[in-house]
């Protein structure tokens, strides 16, 4: 596969509920992404970044904080996803938070593309503002892309609304009565859950891959899906309760037959709080997988 690689960086942690993330991208290309990704033989360049923000708080918009950032940022990742789309690259986009992939989408618009999105998420982010009380935008964005009641205009304006047959959730760890949880069976949108991807994780990917509509998809990795005790890197940590999150491995695995299928035409990567990891080499050993499941 001659896929060709143009790296975003986002360091935006606009649409989060505390600052840290907006280090992300230039911490993964100094623990060595780029270089690993280049070592393995894949065609890579470095577009550089959009403009940045550190979060702060918005108590004149406490359920949608920083509404106004989140749309002027994930519209900026738009101009950018649009742009690699027209080289022929597919977009590698280094974020910040999860609601840059409403910007990932809406680039796609601009090149009258209609992916499907493949989320894995410890969540599928189908929170509003109206059930979200502390406001933060990076557990809305799937659901200002699914124009869920209560969603904010301006954040929605900035892509045009997805279906749910367009969306496979992988991964969550949610337990049985979480309103997201319910979400999903409501809307009824493909699930693979953690407990899913232990079983059997190539396995678990395959269905995935299946349900995927349409000849492209996106895919969105926010590494809240690791268990945190296995990769202490997500900016959310799961709680460690049952379900747990996937395991490095698990995570990968996964990460490894989606980047096989020819169809996957950008990917996210989200989340990471470089401020959580213990040392450096954590951060390190990370962008190594990372690096290795996109080569293999």
């Amino acid at each position: 596969m001659s896929r060709r690689w143009s790296v975003i960086g986002v360091p935006s942690s606009a649409g989060a509920h505390t600052p840290g993330i907006e280090q992300a991208p230039a911490a993964l290309r100094e623990s060595g992404l780029l270089n690993d990704l280049r070592a393995g033989g894949l065609d890579v360049d470095d577009r550089g970044d959009v403009r940045g923000f550190r979060w702060r708080p918005d108590p004149a918009r406490s359920t949608g904080q920083n509404a106004s950032t989140v749309a002027a940022v994930a519209d900026d990742v738009a101009s950018e996803v649009a742009a690699v789309l027209a080289t022929g690259r597919t977009p590698l986009v280094l974020g910040g938070d999860c609601s840059i992939t409403v910007g990932v989408m809406a680039g796609f618009d601009r090149a009258a593309q209609e992916p499907a999105l493949l989320y894995m998420d410890g969540g599928p982010d189908l929170f509003t503002p109206e059930t979200r009380p502390n406001g933060n935008l990076d557990a809305m964005g799937v659901a200002h892309l699914l124009r869920l009641p209560g969603h904010l205009a301006e954040v929605a304006a900035v892509a045009q609304p997805i279906t749910t047959a367009r969306l496979v959730s992988y991964g969550d760890a949610l337990p049985d009565d979480d309103h997201e949880r319910e979400l999903l069976e409501e809307l009824a949108i493909t699930r693979i859950s953690a407990v899913d991807v232990h079983r059997d994780p190539r396995a678990a990917a395959g269905r995935a891959l299946a349900a995927v509509v349409g000849d492209s998809f996106v895919l969105h990795f926010d590494v809240d899906v690791l268990r945190f005790s296995d990769m202490p890197i997500a900016d959310v940590p799961d709680s460690g309760g049952a379900p747990i999150g996937l395991s490095l491995h698990e995570a990968m695995t996964s990460l490894t037959v989606f980047a096989s299928d020819p169809r996957l035409a950008a990917l996210v990567l989200t989340e990471v709080n470089p401020d959580h990891a213990p040392d450096s080499s954590v951060l390190s050993d990370f962008t190594t997988a990372f690096a290795t499941a996109l080569v293999s």
